[in-house]
């Protein structure tokens, strides 16, 4: 935002060199700095954000759970050897006699077993991790999307900060050319030091409001480096503010209900909540299951080797092996009758976890449309805003114009020059907040249709 002033041409002159020194400034400090798109912003976070990466572990740990259960369907395969040392009276495997003496008994096995039936609960156990693993990648998209609106909201601040430092820059150089202006027609003899006393107060309180607006710009670029995990000391970077083109060209009006169905099916807040109550549903089949009676299919091999010490006679080892060698097949039904009321009991906890589901993923939907309903008003009160403090800002730089062109030439005091200066500076304030607020809110609402956050 520019200040138009009529100073003639001495301060004309002035306020060109000030503002020429202030942009060469800025501009051997901006070379050195590395400039971030709004989405670059975004990006860069998403890179290297703590609580992203943790999120992503935790889909990796439902994919290793789905990838568990899926397995859990294959017969199981286990082998194992035994070795045992007796001393005293003993049972020879070869002789099947009693000894009473020092033996070594070693034996082999191969089982496998699988389950025939068990209440379709490792079938339930897969469809409900798959659900939690879709749960969980929206869980990690909901993760990212909060973090996306606090970047996209820090990243506006830096941008309304950097305008405002720019126009208090402009506001204190006025402000010192006027104090410049009034020394000289104090000397002339056409100026008291009342006059002097205020224009040096004014120079005062614009360079307070230089400070304060630099201060705030420092924090916010804080702020937003903080969101993109960078360290402070490389934490030197400008960002790329919107352009007149791109608020005209925002999207001002949108209808409640249809941003609401759009936001329904691809919200990520929404998606996790439906999939949970769907792995919870599923849970309830988990828990039935485990009422029901299990049938399995066993199956295994051995063979064992004994040896005698001091005696002559052991049966070598190879003959052991093969003499000993047996197999066996059998089926096993498990039939649950009483075992304290644990399957019924996880059965109501099951029951009461997908009720809790239901209501939390009816929660969620409120709370979206709440929060579109009240998204649209703002948006809608922020376009208003906008094209009111436009017309204000117009109107007192008009103003400010006339009067300062009546106070060169004498016709109006310093007090009211300077409160047409604090009211036109006010108006551009007020105009600079409302048109990045306009841009911003049309900007949230683009978020929860999942569009691309760029300009």
């Amino acid at each position: 935002m520019k200040i138009f002033t009529n100073h003639g041409l001495f301060s004309r002159l002035g306020c060109l060199v000030a503002a020429g020194c202030i942009s060469m400034c800025f501009s051997a400090t901006a070379q050195a700095q590395e400039v971030i798109t709004i989405k670059q912003a975004v990006e860069r976070m998403l890179q290297n954000n703590i609580n992203v990466k943790q999120s992503a572990l935790d889909v990796a740990t439902a994919d290793v759970n789905l990838s568990q259960s899926r397995a859990a369907l294959f017969p199981t395969l286990n082998a194992g050897a035994s070795s045992d040392l007796s001393f005293g009276r003993s049972l020879d495997q070869t002789t099947f006699q009693i000894r009473n003496q020092a033996l070594s008994v070693t034996n082999g096995r191969l089982s496998t077993g699988v389950d025939l039936f068990g209440g379709l609960v490792k079938m339930n156990q897969i469809r409900q991790n798959k659900i939690l693993l879709e749960a969980g990648k929206s869980a990690l998209e909901r993760t990212k999307n909060d973090l996306v609106l606090q970047v996209v909201t820090s990243y506006f601040q830096v941008v309304f900060n950097d305008d405002l430092l720019k126009a208090s820059q402009e506001q204190l150089i006025v402000a010192q050319q006027t104090l410049a202006r009034e020394n000289a027609l104090m000397d002339a003899g056409n100026k008291t030091m009342a006059d002097i006393s205020q224009a040096k107060a004014q120079v005062a309180t614009a360079e307070l409001n230089v400070t304060n607006a630099q201060n705030q710009l420092t924090i916010s670029y804080l702020t937003l480096a903080q969101l993109m995990e960078m360290q402070a000391d490389n934490a030197n970077f400008k960002v790329v503010a919107p352009t007149i083109e791109d608020i005209n060209y925002a999207q001002k009006s949108y209808n409640v209900n249809e941003v609401f169905t759009e936001a329904l099916t691809r919200y990520p807040n929404i998606k996790e909540a439906q999939l949970n109550r769907q792995a919870a549903e599923v849970g309830v089949k988990v828990a039935k299951g485990f009422q029901y009676p299990t049938l399995s299919l066993n199956a295994g091999l051995g063979s064992s080797y004994s040896y005698v010490f001091d005696d002559d006679d052991n049966q070598p080892f190879s003959d052991q092996i093969n003499q000993r060698f047996n197999q066996f097949v059998g089926l096993s039904l498990q039939i649950p009758i009483f075992n304290g009321l644990t399957a019924k009991s996880n059965v109501k906890r099951a029951k009461i976890q997908y009720q809790g589901f239901i209501n939390q993923e009816q929660l969620e939907k409120n709370n979206l449309n709440k929060v579109i309903a009240q998204a649209v008003a703002d948006l809608r009160a922020a376009d208003a805003r906008y094209g009111s403090t436009e017309k204000t800002f117009n109107a007192q730089n008009d103003a400010f114009m006339v009067i300062e062109e009546r106070y060169n030439v004498g016709l109006v005091n310093s007090l009211d020059y300077n409160t047409a200066r604090t009211n036109r500076n006010r108006a551009e304030i007020d105009f600079i907040q409302a048109k990045y607020d306009l841009l911003f809110r049309s900007k949230v609402i683009d978020f929860y249709l999942g569009k691309e956050i760029t300009f």
